[in-house]
């Protein structure tokens, strides 16, 4: 038993020096002023106009991004389950492919698609339909949000689905339930830990992301995000930036309270 624990050192080492500590020094900044005085006007920022509009706007954005992802990852999941497909299977893998490209180098090939002389802007204009104006706007913003998150929705229903007996489907089925019926009384409830675990791995990315809205919304769009980042790299501001971020950090806990009621069995899990 005591060299099992052992085993487990590194990664306690781990999450010591860069979860542990880290989340401290946030904590610390957020919580003080520069002279280390005990203050909250940092959390209390976020009801400046420009700070809450920045919030007000990646909440809207991250809920929109999450529906369409619930929307076109709930009956790309039910296809694949239909397919009696594994976890290993080729099909799965396509959808799981993309993530293991680098994060920036989607997004930027995003931008390359959407700019104003881009690839299709470019093949528009060759074939002479009017051209697209979608970059550094909110849709370049939430569809790079969709294209980016939409595995993570898909991979959780998915297991959800794949874990459903399909004799309790097939004995509705004897007992005249139609499709709408057993979707409604069978498939859908089996599978809310599978939607509320999707929703939770793409809200809190989508709500706390600057990297799209920087390379897609251009310095017309500013979300939260953006917000922390430029106190911390441009305006030196660390109390600031903390500040701000424990204001996510609230909304990411309240995201993360929900999931663990609706999926006390971590049924949605991907692993």
């Amino acid at each position: 038993m005591n060299k099992k624990k052992l085993l487990g050192t590194p990664y306690f080492i781990w999450s010591i020096l860069f979860i542990i500590i880290p989340l401290c020094m946030v904590f610390y900044y957020g919580l003080t002023d520069k002279s280390g005085a005990f203050t909250l006007e940092n959390i209390i920022a976020i009801s400046k106009p420009e700070h809450a509009k920045a919030l007000y706007l990646a909440l809207g954005l991250s809920l929109i991004s999450t529906l369409i992802c619930l929307i076109l990852a709930y009956p790309l999941a039910m296809i694949l389950s239909s397919m009696n497909v594994n976890q290993h299977s080729f099909i799965v893998l396509i959808f799981i492919l993309p993530m293991w490209m680098n994060f920036l180098l989607r997004t930027l090939a995003w931008q390359t698609l959407l700019e104003k002389t881009g690839v299709i802007n470019n093949i528009l204009s060759f074939l002479h339909l009017p051209t697209l104006n979608v970059i550094n706007t909110p849709y370049a913003i939430v569809l790079g949000m969709v294209y980016n998150f939409l595995p993570f929705m898909v991979l959780p229903i998915y297991n959800s689905l794949a874990k459903i007996d399909r004799n309790v489907i097939h004995a509705a089925r004897d007992l005249g339930a139609n499709g709408l019926q057993v979707f409604a009384k069978i498939t859908l409830p089996l599978t809310l830990p599978g939607i509320i675990s999707g929703i939770t791995m793409v809200f809190i990315p989508a709500l706390t992301t600057f990297v799209i809205s920087k390379l897609l919304g251009g310095s017309k769009i500013l979300l939260i995000g953006n917000v922390v980042e430029e106190e911390f790299t441009q305006a030196g501001n660390w109390n600031l930036g903390s500040g701000l971020s424990i204001v996510l950090m609230l909304f990411i806990i309240i995201n993360m309270i929900i999931s663990s009621i609706f999926d006390k069995d971590g049924e949605g899990s991907v692993l």
